[in-house]
Order: C-alpha cells, then structure tokens, then sequence
C-alpha cells in the first residue's frame, strides 16, 4: 500500500486469487436478497476471527447467515466491495478507506468501528527505541496513511520531529528532526514482520504482528495509545448498502457484549473494543 497503493508481494497476488476464485465459484457472492449469505472479505487476524466468533456464536440465533473470505492484502477487500463480489468487509481505518477512495474513484463507507490495533515497533536487536544506534535502519509500512501513522508513532515518543500539519499523510520527507539519523526501509505492510532480522526496528500493524506471533501488549517497544485515536478497524460496505437489514444485523452483533469479552479475552489488550 505505497503511495500509489502498489501490491507486489506473493502474498497480495495470493489473496486477490482466493477472493475471486472463492466469491466467484461458491454461489455466496453480494446480495441483496435479506435470506442470503452476507459475504464479508476480512484480513486473517483479529477480523476474520471475530466474524467466524459471531458467525459461530451469535449469527444463527439472530437469523443472520454470514461467508467469511479472508484475504491477506490490502487492496482485494475494497475492489471486491467496489465491484460487487462481496458485500462488506472488514480490515481498515477511516484514513486509509478515506486514501482508497480517493486515489481509486471508489465509494467504500464506514458502517461502524469494531477494534483497534495498536501499531507497534518492534525489534529483535534492541529492547528500547532508546537504545537504537545512529543510523539504524527502521522499516515502515509504504502505503500513505499506515507511513505517516508510524511516523507519528516514533514522533509521539520523541524518536523523530515532524513538519507541522503533515498529519496522516506523513512521509520521511516531513522529518525535521532525526538525532539518530534513522534510515527508512518501505516496505509492504504484510512484509514488516519478515523484515525483522534484515532491519534494526519495524512499525507493524497490530493485525500482522499478531499474524506472525507477535503480542503486541508485551513485545512491542513502542504501542500507539488507545484514548482519541482515528485508527480502528470497521466494518464496511459500498455506499447504498448500509441500510442492508443484513449489514445492520452484523454491525449490531459486532458491538455486542459477547464479542467485546471475546476480544478482551483473546487478544489481551493486543486488540481494543472501539465501542
């Protein structure tokens, strides 16, 4: 997700296969039939697991049949809710959905906020930012809203300055202050926890971190705070679909009290209810 929302990982080429492969072949494409599957696109952890929760926990009680598609990128589930594949998904924040919209003519919107997941730096070489070394090399997402919010990070912990007003869309451009003389490593933000052992430090999205076994709660050196962030995760759909009685069954099971004791549960604190 660089600036011009480029995805060249395996992974990505992956994801987009099983989307349409999986939508397309098993008869559970969007609908707007209200006794129909409602095919929600989801990254693999937490959100397709807090879907499978409510799909096997909560959906058939409260007349809702739910197809969970995961996907491991983060261009797939909004194309696929753009074209009409899909009927929602799971997987964004406000920023970036509000990027994609722009930069690719689509008109996504938010039904509602589900989670954060708070966006850490992690590091297998050093125990504190403090102790990163002049000119270390720190990888960082290269999509536009994820960069500058890991920017902000290492700002809001003293680690860099940035130019006033660069805000979300934040780049290494915008640093004015750098004492340790930090190098930038851009990568794809499903590349950052792989990119451990070639960098001194990464930014990692709380959903990969937790992809590839990593607690944010305890092993990340630096976490974003919860209180006023714009960064949870929500549910969302093409403009027009929010009245779905369907969408408005999942939002509702999506703010239960069932699943915010499953994600206080499961994640401990690695995932925060936003509601």
């Amino acid at each position: 997700m660089r600036n011009a929302l480029k995805i060249t990982s395996v992974l990505a080429t992956a994801g987009l296969a099983l989307s349409v492969a999986a939508c397309g072949s098993s008869g559970s494409s969007a609908s707007s039939d209200p006794n129909a599957a409602l095919t929600v696109i989801a990254s693999p952890t937490p959100h397709a697991e807090i879907l499978n929760y409510v799909k096997d926990n909560l959906a058939a009680k409260a007349g809702l049949k739910l197809d969970v598609k995961v996907v491991t990128d983060y261009v797939t589930p909004n194309t696929a809710v753009q074209d009409g594949s899909a009927d929602a998904n799971y997987f964004q924040h406000v920023p970036y959905l509000e990027d994609f919209n722009k930069k690719h003519g689509t008109d996504i919107v938010s039904v509602e906020a589900v989670h954060l997941e708070p966006l850490g730096l992690y590091s297998k070489k050093v125990k504190a930012a403090t102790e990163l070394a002049d000119g270390a090399t720190v990888g960082i997402p290269n999509d536009a809203t994820n960069e500058g919010r890991a920017l902000k990070l290492l700002a809001d912990n003293n680690v860099i300055t940035l130019k006033d007003g660069a805000g979300t869309a934040a780049t290494p451009a915008d640093v004015t202050g750098n004492p340790k003389n930090l190098k930038w490593k851009e990568l794809d933000a499903a590349q950052l926890p792989r990119s451990l052992d070639d960098v001194d430090a990464a930014v990692i999205n709380g959903n990969y971190a937790l992809d590839s076994g990593l607690k944010p709660a305890t092993d990340a050196i630096l976490l974003e705070k919860a209180d006023g962030n714009p960064y949870a995760n929500i549910l969302a759909v093409k403009k027009g679909k929010e009245g779905d009685a369907r969408v408005q069954k999942l939002a509702e099971l999506l703010h239960s009290d069932e699943v915010k004791k499953f994600i206080t549960d499961k994640y401990q604190g690695s995932v925060i209810a936003a509601f």
